[in-house]
């Protein structure tokens, strides 16, 4: 449950940094992207209290790298990762990852869809995972989109 909710805070939070343009807010996403991931990477270890600690210290030190991703990310790369995103949501068969780069920057990532479901209100959604490297150091993370009535798709986890 613990890997879950982290693994939807870092999605949620990273893809709306493709919406955002100020250098701080870059940090911030990156961030939480890098706690979150972190922190699941770090619950990973060790039982009962020892695996809290572990997640913790996952946390800070994701936190740290995601900060400086963050901060490596500009307008550019966000919105190649956005069209990206948008692509593979809408027409990508599960499981085909799309590419996206910026050839100024040298930063690139991919998407990749799971099946499309209807969940409880009838929407349909998608799960998806998502990495991004950025100096030679690559994150990952996994959300779910689902599809808005104007027919665009929006981040739920």
């Amino acid at each position: 449950m613990l890997k879950r909710i982290a693994l939807v805070s870092v999605v949620t939070v990273g893809l709306a940094a493709c919406q955002s343009t100020g250098q701080g807010q870059k940090e911030g996403v990156g961030t939480v992207l890098g706690g979150g991931a972190g922190a699941v990477a770090g619950a990973q270890f060790g039982k009962g209290s020892g695996r809290v600690a572990a997640g913790a210290a996952g946390a800070l030190l994701g936190a740290f790298l995601g900060n400086q991703v963050g901060q490596s990310l500009d307008r550019a790369d966000r919105l190649a990762m956005q069209r990206s995103t948008n692509n593979a949501l809408e027409r990508q068969p599960s499981g085909t990852a799309v590419a996206w780069k910026n050839p100024d920057s040298g930063n690139h990532g991919t998407v990749t869809p799971q099946p499309a479901y209807k969940d409880s209100s009838g929407q349909y959604c998608r799960e998806f995972s998502q990495t991004v490297t950025v100096g030679g150091k690559t994150e990952q993370a996994y959300g779910t989109a689902c599809r808005q009535p104007d027919g665009s798709w929006k981040i739920v986890r």
